[in-house]
């Protein structure tokens, strides 16, 4: 059992060195005094400041980052609508409607990016950020009910029932009781979203108009001349954001399920 315990032990580590050691990699050489990505030259913040003077990376992060929040939003509040419009219905039609929520996830993202090109051109809609947020809301709304259906599926029904016994109103019911109850699972696909869309590039590659260059595509646009270590520290830095927030997430899910796991364990011992 103790030699399985350290294999097992030795596995994991070696799945989270291969993961993780290339962004460590580059974050150590984030603060290389040189522009070799082979030699140590030393230490040095030049990097970070020379990012935050150039006016094209600031601006197209910007961007994302206005698209990231605005898509992630409404994906949010579509998807968790359609979660709880799909959890209300017979399991065969459930069934039906989450296979096809499947479709937008393991579909190739060229074929979407393509399809919604030609919706865009069919409806004559001006590319910009108009196409750019309409698209990430399309692939970000699946993975909003991904993560929104669990927790529904696992919320005591009676709840809702009691709070419509005890005179609220459904609407009320819904955002007294029910939204406090799945918000775990709201936030993990808010941040799914917003992660998507900070990261996506295939699809706004074929949606993004001239004047509306996202950080993905820049960031491309620059390696293909030459990969500058201020692409090192933009990535450090997002790297850092994105795990404090997936941190500060994950603490309050854990405390959340806290909080519920005492409230039943003091209902057992009321009753």
């Amino acid at each position: 059992m103790k030699k399985h315990k350290i294999l097992s032990n030795a596995y994991t580590a070696l799945v989270m060195a291969f993961l993780y050691a290339p962004i460590i990699v580059l974050m150590i050489f984030s603060f290389n005094d040189s522009k070799s990505r082979n030699t140590w030259s030393g230490f040095t913040l030049r990097w970070y400041q020379d990012l935050f003077h150039d006016e094209e990376i600031i601006q197209a992060l910007m961007l994302t980052l206005v698209v990231a929040v605005v898509s992630a939003v409404f994906a949010t509040l579509l998807g968790t609508a359609a979660a709880i419009g799909l959890n209300k219905m017979n399991k065969r039609l459930r069934s039906v409607f989450m296979t096809l929520n499947y479709l937008p996830m393991v579909n190739p993202d060229i074929i979407t990016g393509v399809s919604l090109m030609l919706l865009f051109t069919y409806l004559r809609l001006k590319f910009g950020v108009t196409t750019l947020i309409l698209a990430h809301i399309t692939f970000s709304v699946p993975y909003v009910v991904l993560n929104v259906m669990p927790k529904l599926r696992s919320m005591d029904k009676h709840i809702y029932e009691a709070a419509l016994d005890l005179g609220c109103s459904p609407l009320t019911a819904y955002f007294k009781v029910v939204i406090p109850e799945i918000m775990p699972g709201i936030m993990s696909g808010f941040l799914m979203a917003l992660t998507f869309s900070m990261d996506d590039f295939v699809v706004s590659y074929f949606v993004n108009g001239s004047s509306s260059q996202t950080l993905p595509l820049v960031v491309y646009s620059q390696t293909r001349r030459r990969v500058t270590p201020k692409i090192n520290a933009l990535s450090t830095i997002i790297f850092i954001v994105v795990l404090g927030i997936l941190v500060i997430n994950n603490i309050y899910s854990a405390r959340k399920e806290q909080q519920l796991l005492a409230g039943n364990r003091a209902k057992k011992e009321g009753h």
